[in-house]
């Protein structure tokens, strides 16, 4: 009896990112102070001076308590096992720190590597080389840290900027779903992949990747290995793709409104399309995360789609309870919402001074959140079971995919934000 009145109060990981990052808004609002720690250096003086100087040392260790107070509140109120995020948790911070250093050394600023990137790739070093137990994998939370920090990210886009490039974004969004899914599940049949792993694989690639995967897994009811392999697929294509599109996009030339675009809706995690969206700049940031939510919006419209189609074609889920309009509210990325809400209270409702006086904290606040989610991606990501001999045609069906995603996108992207705009 008291497990299931404990169930009963647990929020799912959307609902938990709103709460928590409404949360941080209103103790900041209510005068939180919360320096953030500086990682910047040029020498070894700096290093000892700025960064490991026992001011610096004291912010670091007061961002550590927060962070770690708040990813234990999620894991509470998610029903997530306590103890293991409470010993995993330290490691992913000390980590993330080691990144932000090397991030912060001026030589790599200059080179505009951000300190994401360090952190993913700091976290796959570990991942594929040092054996983890599975309980601190298992107490990983890269989504959940990512939808928190892009909550926070709608106090510095207005709704303005929602409506404008939102209309285009979703206009996009259903261009490149439709065309990207059907190529993909036409390439996933010519090449023999198994039903299960193509509609997984087709909404992972069209849609928005990871929360596509396991929408679709739901949906269809799929083998979770078979889920693990597109998922894993998805992790590691956008690690190249997140560092080579901003700079294929310097080269061609392209406005950061177009390089926005198009990053947000070929790369398949919502946290590689902010971090590449970083890379280029504010707008392309800003425009990469609305095309991308105008995707994440479709999910559960797809969803419900494809456990239609799933429940009429398939005779082994015939007798079952057919899908509902219920499936679109259940499937929807409610941490959008958040980041709707936050946008318009910041563009109505809050003075402009108020707004511009905690800006500043929220942002280096929302920027570590996305550096923890990097580090817990590469913590999460094994190159081991993707280039297996059985996952080599899921793994060239995925490549082709992509492909034509990343050239397709590329043509609406430049229409919609070079020609019509």
């Amino acid at each position: 009896m008291t497990e299931t009145i404990k169930r009963r109060f647990l929020l799912t990981e959307d609902w938990s990112a709103v709460v928590l990052g409404f949360a941080i808004i209103i103790l900041t609002i209510a005068g939180l102070g919360l320096p953030s720690p500086s990682f910047k250096w040029q020498n070894a003086s700096d290093l000892a001076q700025a960064v490991f100087a026992a001011v610096n040392l004291k912010n670091i260790l007061l961002y550590f308590l927060f962070f770690y107070a708040f990813a234990l509140l999620g894991a509470r109120i998610t029903g997530k096992d306590i103890s293991g995020v409470a010993k995993s948790f330290p490691v992913v911070y000390v980590l993330t720190l080691l990144a932000s250093l090397a991030g912060g050394f001026e030589g790599i600023k200059s080179l505009n590597l951000e300190t994401v990137i360090f952190c993913l790739f700091l976290g796959l070093i570990v991942r594929n080389f040092i054996k983890l137990p599975e309980w601190f994998s298992e107490s990983l939370s890269s989504e959940f840290f990512v939808k928190i920090g892009l909550v926070l990210l709608g106090i510095s886009v207005i709704f303005s900027d929602i409506l404008k490039a939102g209309s285009l974004g979703l206009i996009q969004s259903l261009l490149v779903v439709l065309s990207v899914w059907y190529f993909s599940f036409w390439l996933c049949k010519k090449m023999k992949v198994d039903n299960e792993l193509t509609m997984m694989l087709s909404s992972a690639v069209s849609i928005c990747g990871v929360s596509a995967a396991i929408a679709t897994s739901g949906a269809i009811k799929g083998d979770p290995k078979k889920l693990s392999v597109v998922v894993s697929l998805v992790l590691i294509t956008a690690v190249p793709m997140m560092i080579f599109m901003p700079w294929i996009a310097h080269q061609l030339g392209l406005s950061e409104e177009i390089t926005g675009a198009w990053l947000g809706g070929t790369i398949d995690t919502t946290g590689a399309v902010v971090a590449s969206g970083t890379l280029v700049g504010e707008t392309a940031l800003k425009i990469s995360t609305i095309v991308k939510f105008s995707q994440n919006v479709l999910l559960g419209i797809a969803a419900f789609a494809i456990s239609v189609y799933w429940s009429y074609t398939k005779k082994e889920v015939e007798q079952e309870q057919k899908p509902t309009l219920k499936v679109i509210w259940e499937r929807f990325p409610k941490f959008v919402l958040g980041f709707v809400i936050v946008s318009l209270v910041f563009s109505f409702l809050v003075a402009p001074d108020i707004t511009e006086s905690i800006k500043p904290q929220l942002k280096n606040i929302q920027g570590f959140w996305f550096s923890l989610a990097f580090t817990c991606i590469g913590l999460e990501t094994s190159f081991k079971d993707i280039f297996g001999k059985q996952n080599r045609k899921p793994l060239l069906a995925f490549l082709g995919a992509q492909g034509f995603n990343i050239i397709i996108t590329l043509v609406i992207a430049y229409l919609l934000f070079g020609y019509f705009k």
